[in-house]
């Protein structure tokens, strides 16, 4: 399948209704750090923003907007870099909103190698540049690539399938998606009807390494707290539990209503709170939206409103940010 024919199709935004809902009324300046498609920034244009700014760091994501994107009379400005980034593309925002993950027409192109239903080079690089998931499985060592699985995919067969990716490679370098996808098949059992697919948790380890998304992720955070202005909005939709617990704690930390993790520790002075919850919970789709796109199924809105209280700083370690190797 083609870019043109992707982007042909029609792009369904998860959760797009319930975010404009929480961040009603929508006005202003806003900065989509994830546009992909494109959805977000349109609907936000539509619901009252004044003008959204998209940055994504897929070159693809240019190439596919210029159809459509000249319809919104220059309301939307993109820039091609990472959203960890966005205090220097803007300033005084009204409203941050990230769809974390990979995008449908990332998945949907074999040849960017990020699905394990398609056969395509073992790449996943968002960016499409930098090392690429077959540098990972081919160079790195068993326990390295054991500790990406089980970390950043929570896989619980993560030794098992290092292992036999390392005794693979060595008959010949693995390179295309479907022989991973064999490898990983052959060290689990079959999934039953409902279940993810057995290579699920894998690729999502590889694509997460290979984009560093959970270190991008914290410091798109801890950008947006200084991009946005006092009344500002950031929203941050998540797709599995690791990133919804990075985005709970850190907007709690940064509320002020995270406790004291140690009882008997002195007490310090507590910060004056970045943000206030906007949503108590996260928010999960709609019953007409699962029938309308099963791929919300496991989807996670946070909200949260900046104070005027000066930006701060918090530590991955704090939000329960997964480290391998040391990498922070």
């Amino acid at each position: 399948m083609s870019a043109q024919e992707s982007s042909s199709r029609p792009h369904i935004p998860v959760l797009l209704a319930p975010l404009l809902r929480e961040v009603y009324p929508v006005s202003g300046v806003w900065l989509d750090g994830t546009f992909g498609a494109g959805g977000y920034s349109r609907g936000l244009i539509e619901a009252g923003a004044e003008k959204v700014i998209g940055v994504d760091r897929d070159p693809l994501a240019f190439e596919m907007a210029q159809p459509w994107i000249g319809d919104y009379d220059g309301k939307i400005d993109m820039v091609e870099g990472v959203f960890s980034k966005m205090d220097e593309y803007a300033q005084g925002l009204d409203g941050v909103v990230l769809d974390l993950g990979v995008s449908s027409m990332q998945l949907d192109l074999a040849e960017r190698g990020f699905s394990f239903m398609r056969d395509g080079p073992l790449d996943m690089r968002m960016s499409q540049d930098g090392m690429s998931a077959a540098d990972i499985v081919n160079e790195a060592t068993e326990a390295e690539i054991a500790d990406i699985l089980y970390h950043y995919g929570e896989e619980r067969a993560s030794r098992r399938i290092a292992k036999a990716i390392v005794r693979e490679r060595t008959q010949d370098p693995i390179t295309n998606t479907l022989r991973l996808t064999e490898i990983v098949e052959s060290c689990l059992p079959r999934a039953k009807p409902g279940q993810s697919h057995p290579a699920t948790r894998s690729f999502q380890g590889l694509r997460i390494a290979v984009n560093d998304e959970y270190g991008e992720l914290f410091r798109g955070m801890m950008a947006a707290e200084r991009a946005l202005k006092p009344g500002g909005l950031l929203a941050v939709v998540t797709f599995h539990s690791v990133e919804d617990r990075m985005v709970k704690r850190f907007l709690q930390a940064r509320a002020g209503k995270q406790g004291n993790v140690n009882r008997y520790a002195p007490e310090t002075e507590k910060e004056t709170p970045a943000f206030s919850l906007v949503t108590r919970k996260a928010v999960g789709p709609d019953p007409e939206e699962l029938n309308d796109n099963p791929r919300a199924r496991s989807a996670k809105l946070r909200v949260a409103r900046r104070t005027d209280a000066p930006s701060g700083d918090v530590s991955g370690r704090a939000i329960g940010m997964p480290t391998v190797g040391g990498k922070k």
